[in-house]
């Protein structure tokens, strides 16, 4: 896992490539032999009326990629519109069914990262998203299991990020709602968010959720998110 990381660092992925598992700056509180992960798609239905959460796969890469090719994409996340279709199968290669195995002695946490898929139709009632976007993978979402100085202060629990052509219909709220009964699966009595005090999107999503706003703390320059450019983050949890 270690040498995985080495040759391709979690901060170099774009967002919808990010792995859930990330080097955590602090201690990790769960035991990998204590850690299993859930066939969540056969025990949990993730699936909001027009939108579904599915374990990043190859059968999906083609539709991943025309979203970030999107030219909304490319103008407003230049990033994830460069994503090249190598980029995303060494992805998937690292992280089968979207699953980051935990790995204490390198301070790895376990997680899951979800890709936002758009369904057409289901039974007999077609949707219309698709008409309206003109692209099936609205963006990804990841929740990280487990405490520590790094997830509860500065990284949080949960990221997710919506493609430019997809916004507009609370694809992160109601994400993020699909993956609570996988938390409190794990134990979670309760889940960290953060993001950038500017990012005010999220910070609208965080307010739906019904998140407590509690502080804006500043990045440690030794943390990894300082040198990807992040200097302050706001916290907000979020009780199960």
């Amino acid at each position: 896992m270690l040498r995985r990381l080495r040759a391709l660092h979690w901060a170099d992925f774009p967002y919808l490539l990010s792995p859930s598992s990330v080097k955590l700056w602090g201690m990790y509180a769960l035991q990998p032999s204590t850690f299993e992960f859930l066939d969540v798609p056969r025990i949990f239905p993730l699936i909001d009326h027009e939108l579904e959460l599915v374990e990043p796969d190859a059968r999906y890469v083609d539709d991943l990629l025309e979203a970030c090719h999107h030219p909304l994409t490319k103008e407003l996340m230049p990033a994830q519109g460069r994503l090249k279709r190598d980029g995303v199968m060494t992805f998937l290669s690292q992280n089968p069914r979207g699953h980051s195995p935990p790995d204490e002695p390198h301070q790895i946490a376990p997680g899951y990262t979800f890709w936002m898929r758009m369904r057409t139709e289901s039974a007999g009632h077609r949707f219309s998203f698709l008409h309206r976007s003109q692209v099936t993978i609205a963006g990804s979402i990841s929740l990280r299991i487990g405490h520590n100085l790094n997830l509860d202060r500065y990284l949080g629990h949960v990221g997710y990020h919506v493609l430019p052509p997809a916004r507009g219909h609370h694809f992160a709220e109601r994400s993020v709602r699909l993956l609570l009964p996988i938390a409190r699966a794990h134990g979670h009595k309760l889940l960290w968010i953060t993001c950038n005090p500017d990012n005010y999107a999220s910070r609208r999503t965080c307010e739906r959720l019904g998140a407590e706003y509690v502080d804006i703390v500043k990045v440690p320059e030794d943390n990894p998110l300082y040198s990807q450019g992040d200097r302050e983050k706001c916290r907000y949890r979020l009780d199960l």
